[in-house]
């Protein structure tokens, strides 16, 4: 219902902002903008979609490999002491435990290609135990917020992008944004688990939560000790060796099993296939709006707006040039990829500016993108309070990016 009223509100306030602007300020070409922008996103919209369609197919192929073989349900049983406390309503040592680890573990790690459609597993195993199959349960939506919240160990991209453009040091943004991202994964565990009345505060999951943080303490370490080179060296070698070590592991514990591995990749390519093509109308229908919204110049009205607000108030404005970055990020993880780099080619890639948007981008992750597809890939409708708490832990981490900006760059 509330993704209903926000797809609702994008069409009427580009339409309010396009007619004041034609009325106004005579700007006759405004509406043929829009209208171009549907044409485009929606094919922006099925080309993510088809090129979803190989990758899809390639690791849905792996996961029936790995789920046949056994590796999945060995990994399930692992993990069950803290996924039983996070998700409660699985069923100890359901398989899903395992596929939402490895989508988690992928997203840490940078793996986009190989999280999506591990995410999509998980998402229509969590489906088989749905009793009202166009409404989101909370162990979906606590999945989902984990997605959205954008842990992220090795934000490789943004470190090379700021390499691209020629950043002194492009690895000064790794610490603040490891910080940033944790604050938003914290934030959307608790707000989600406010939501669904789960208690956080027991010997297990202060255990984890202390083993993770300890983990991530040692790994900024390890990294701030190293050079730029060393960093972007380390980052690809670990993130390419732990992607193609997990397809080896996954046919390997096939053949053990004595699995044709061949005719189960064949049938979960399958489901890949179908997967793809299942999400166009929900991928459609959010690109479409985001793209109308922008193309009426909303997105250059609200900023201007919180930068009037910021200044009237007497504070610094400084972060305001990045703010599109934070803004976009929700909405389009290309969009708000553009944004970045034009905050980066506009004031500087060393600039305050330049510096909180590559904050911004690694804070959080496509909140919207991620409800479209997720949950349009099984048919949910009804989200309950999965984009609040998605919201919600996107706020948390751009407000945590820009108070660290400033610690750290300001």
């Amino acid at each position: 219902m509330v993704l209903n009223y926000i797809w609702i509100a994008f069409f009427i306030a580009a339409f309010a902002i396009a007619l004041c602007r034609l009325l106004f300020m005579g700007d006759v070409e405004v509406f043929p903008a829009i209208i171009n922008s549907t044409f485009e996103t929606s094919k922006t919209a099925f080309e993510i979609s088809l090129g979803l369609t190989g990758v899809l197919s390639l690791w849905m192929g792996l996961m029936k490999i790995g789920e046949q073989g056994g590796l999945v349900n060995a990994l399930a049983r692992v993990l069950s002491p803290i996924f039983n406390r996070l998700f409660p309503d699985i069923p100890k040592g359901h398989p899903v435990t395992g596929t939402m680890f490895m989508n988690i573990s992928a997203n840490m790690l940078g793996l986009d290609n190989a999280a999506t459609p591990m995410g999509l597993k998980a998402m229509q195993e969590l489906q088989q135990l749905n009793t009202k199959k166009d409404t989101a349960t909370n162990p979906m939506i606590m999945f989902l917020v984990l997605n959205t919240s954008g842990l992220t160990l090795i934000p490789m991209s943004v470190l090379l992008y700021r390499t691209q453009l020629g950043a002194a040091q492009p690895t000064d943004v790794f610490i603040p944004i490891l910080l940033a991202t944790t604050v938003s994964t914290i934030v959307g565990l608790l707000v989600t688990s406010i939501y669904q009345r789960i208690n956080l505060f027991n010997r297990t999951m202060l255990l984890f939560l202390f083993g993770v943080a300890l983990f991530l303490a040692a790994g900024t370490w390890g990294v701030a000790s190293l050079s730029r080179v060393q960093v972007e060296l380390f980052s690809t070698t670990l993130a390419n060796v732990l992607l193609f070590t997990i397809i080896v592991l996954f046919i390997v514990s096939g053949m053990l099993r004595k699995v044709n591995v061949y005719e189960a990749f064949i049938e979960g390519a399958k489901e890949g296939f179908t997967t793809a093509v299942r999400i166009i109308p929900y991928l459609v229908a959010i690109l479409v709006a985001v793209g109308v919204f922008r193309a009426s110049g909303g997105m250059d009205v609200l900023i201007g707006a919180v930068a009037w607000c910021v200044e009237a108030c007497g504070g610094n404005s400084d972060f305001v040039g990045a703010l599109p970055t934070a803004l976009m990020k929700p909405l389009s993880g290309s969009g708000a990829r553009g944004m970045m780099i034009d905050a980066m080619t506009t004031y500087g890639a060393d600039s305050f500016a330049g510096r909180l948007a590559c904050l911004f981008q690694g804070a959080t992750d496509t909140t919207f993108y991620i409800i479209a597809v997720y949950f349009g890939s099984v048919g949910i409708r009804k989200t309950r309070h999965a984009v609040t708490c998605g919201l919600i832990a996107d706020a948390a981490g751009i407000l945590a990016a820009i108070v660290i900006g400033y610690l750290f760059f300001g």
